[in-house]
């Protein structure tokens, strides 16, 4: 079998070059046996019932249940067109409608039926890089396949050890290789036995593009770059392609925001005969559910807070149903809100809430009150826009090695004494997941949901909130530089967990000459590299940091502020780094 050099490597940085790599193939056999190997390449937090999704949204009882229905059903008995069957179904809706929770408590449901052939559930801000991106997709399926029965196990056994370097081809050979030919051989026979159910696929449109060429070298401006919308169509192909192999029994269910790709591949007039009628949450009334959301989690509150019988108050959930506009995320967050340890108390915060009014009466957009609720709890912050900049570091840094709590506080914090992360995030609980005090060196941060980023990321939502992606990048490097400074004071030394953590990050920021705005003092640099070369990290990279360290150096002793064409600073460094 085939094994891997620099097992899991992905995503590195090598001086001024950035680099998209999985896995490199060589033809030495594996210790572990195929199986173990397909294990190896799995996304595990993909799976519906994974550790990582312990939290994830589900279903409250009583709610979503007409939809549960109708998608349980058609996977049971489909369309009832025996001739031509429709097996693959869109579920889509805006953003906070409830999809995710959909597909989870539909999964839970399928697999208590025996009818759950594989889930993934893609995460845009995941900390796992594998729920944001394609590679490991049809691994995840299949191996969930492999653990259903033995004869499908022992089909995808040999069909590995017929084809050692599978994981470094396409979805398409892999979904080939590893999904229907081991099918056929189960399926196949007369004297097979049978299987049916549904492979569950939610969040696709939050899978983000596998990048397979440099694009950042002098000349590269005609290098193709890879889009999100065409990885995301390729797993569509390769699935309809599947859903068409007469030995694959599974139904295939979709949830997806209404993004054009969606919207175009599953236009009845571009496939007319495999897809079955979509399931448009946004056409389904979902306030009833809303408001047994409500009324059920808001007794519990009362309850939990000893108040009075007459809180909440009348009309407070016709009120917070008509704020929702059909978004579960909207119910959610509120919940989350007054029952997250915040300062104040449970009928105070109601109270604010209630007594909101949108902002931008102009703008149509439906999310108007999620927004509006988003911007009071960031401003219940003592520094609201540093705040921000910490929860879109947190998110864009949770992929790199290490990326604990405590390891981040690190980074950011100016003063390594005080406690800033409490100061900025302690009432932002609602939003994200913070771990205890005593689980932050090895516990990440986490977020409830992707609605957060697309109110931070435009501008017309989120108004003084909003950060130029050069502010963005700039704020992490200034940290990135400030702990380099700080590195050179032995009397300070920094936790192995973070060392390794601040040799990652370069990998994960963007480009330098873009994004860069203080070049790292000559100390600072020189500390770097002795970092670099303790953790066996790439030599071009070690350069690269001294080069801007060296280059600094220069152009304070000639005068020149640092500010100042700042482009060719930076090539001037790429020649000394490579010469």
């Amino acid at each position: 079998m085939a094994t891997t050099i620099f097992p899991n490597a992905h995503d590195f940085h090598v001086g001024e070059q950035n680099f998209n790599v999985h896995n490199v193939y060589t033809s030495s056999p594996s210790t572990g046996g195929p199986l173990k190997e397909l294990a190896s390449q799995i996304v595990g937090g993909a799976i519906y019932n994974s550790a990582e999704r312990c939290d994830a949204p589900k279903c409250h009882p009583d709610t979503r249940v007409a939809v549960q229905d109708d998608l349980f059903s058609w996977i049971v008995d489909g369309d009832r067109e025996p001739e031509h069957p429709r097996t693959i179904k869109w579920v889509t809706g805006p953003a906070g409608s409830g999809k995710t929770a959909i597909m989870g408590s539909l999964a839970d449901r399928c697999a208590s039926n025996d009818l759950l052939g594989g889930t993934f559930f893609f995460a845009s801000w995941s900390a796992t890089i594998g729920r944001r991106r394609k590679a490991g997709f049809v691994a995840t399926i299949a191996h969930q396949l492999a653990m259903r029965r033995e004869d499908i196990k022992s089909a995808i056994s040999a069909a590995m050890e017929r084809n050692p370097d599978i994981f470094g081809k396409n979805l398409r050979v892999q979904m080939d290789i590893l999904i229907l030919s081991p099918l056929r051989a189960v399926v196949g026979p007369s004297n097979g036995p049978g299987l049916r159910g549904a492979i569950i696929v939610d969040g696709l449109d939050e899978c983000e593009a596998e990048q397979y060429h440099d694009t950042t070298r002098p000349g590269s401006q005609h290098v193709p770059v890879r889009t999100n919308a065409e990885d995301q169509l390729e797993i569509l192909q390769v699935l309809q392609e599947a859903s068409s192999d007469p030995s694959f029994p599974f139904r295939i269910l979709i949830a997806s925001r209404p993004e054009r790709v969606f919207r175009e591949f599953f236009d009845p007039e571009h496939n007319p005969t495999i897809l079955a009628h979509k399931l448009d949450l946004h056409e389904h009334n979902a306030d009833t559910d809303i408001a047994l959301f409500l009324e059920a989690r808001l007794n519990q509150i009362r309850r939990r807070h000893h108040l009075p019988s007459s809180w909440p108050p009348p009309g407070a959930i016709k009120t917070l149903v008509t704020y929702a506009s059909g978004q579960f995320i909207y119910a959610a967050t509120v919940i989350r809100y007054l029952d997250m340890g915040h300062r104040e108390p449970p009928k105070a915060l109601l109270d604010a809430i209630l007594n909101m009014e949108a902002n931008w009466d102009s703008n149509p957009h439906p999310l108007k009150q999620l927004d509006t609720l988003y911007s009071h709890i960031l401003q219940s912050s003592p520094d609201p826009p540093l705040s921000v900049l910490w929860i879109r570091t947190i998110q864009e840094l949770n992929p790199a090695e290490h990326s604990y709590a405590s390891n981040l506080h690190l980074l950011l914090q100016k003063d390594a004494e005080n406690n800033e992360a409490e100061h900025l995030l302690g009432n932002l609980h609602s939003l994200i997941r913070i771990p205890p005090s005593n689980d932050q060196a090895t516990t990440q941060y986490d977020f409830y949901h992707k609605s957060l980023f697309d109110f931070l990321e435009d501008a017309g939502r989120c108004g003084k909130l909003h950060f130029q992606t050069g502010e963005f990048f700039g704020f992490i490097w200034d940290s990135i530089n400030q702990a380099c400074t700080r590195g050179c004071d032995a009397e300070i030394p920094y936790p192995e967990s973070f060392l390794r953590f601040l040799v990652s990050l370069p990998q994960f920021v963007r480009p330098l000459s873009t994004h860069l705005k203080i070049l790292p003092t000559s100390p600072g640099a020189d500390w770097w590299a002795s970092l670099t070369v303790a953790y066996q990290e790439h030599i071009p990279s070690q350069r690269m940091f001294r080069a801007l360290g060296i280059v600094a150096n220069r152009r304070v002793e000639s005068g020149v502020g640092l500010d100042e064409d700042f482009d060719r600073a930076v090539e001037d460094a790429i020649k000394l780094a490579n010469g």
